[in-house]
């Protein structure tokens, strides 16, 4: 599942909801990872733009390919202002075992980083600065990422 949420990620609510499902499924791995706005010179916070019709393309593959490994994939991404401390980015994948869990984890992120169509700015001054340094173009879109 995909949840794209206006703001920082209400965390808690989210990791109880997906641990009360991986009880449910008696599932015994829950391996999460939770992104959180760092202080950096003097950015007050991050600002996402996301291109919600290829993310949710992208996620929709992604959320199959765990399913032969019996793992189950949940990911929450805000959109719009999210101040330094706050959480941005939310990602889960339980299964009935630790070692299908984390054989996706890595490969997951790096795909994640190369290919999701979320763009970022920095919050500075009450304005936007576009973080070019830390995009790269979004294959086969023609957009820069």
């Amino acid at each position: 599942m995909l949840k794209i949420v206006q703001g920082a990620l209400d965390t808690d609510k989210l990791l109880k909801d997906y641990q009360e499902e991986a009880c449910t499924k008696n599932f015994g791995a829950f391996c999460v990872f939770v992104g959180i706005v760092r202080e950096e010179g003097n950015v007050q916070g991050l600002s996402f733009d996301i291109y919600e019709a290829l993310l949710k393309t992208w996620f929709e593959k992604w959320r199959h390919q765990p399913k032969d490994l019996g793992v189950v994939l949940k990911m929450a991404h805000s959109v719009g202002d999210v101040l330094i401390r706050h959480s941005s980015f939310l990602c889960v994948l339980m299964g009935a075992n630790t070692k299908n869990a984390l054989k996706l984890y890595e490969y997951f992120f790096k795909n994640f980083k190369r290919n999701a169509p979320i763009w970022k700015c920095y919050l500075s001054d009450n304005e936007r600065i576009y973080a070019k340094k830390k995009d790269h173009l979004l294959k086969g879109s023609g957009l820069l990422a």
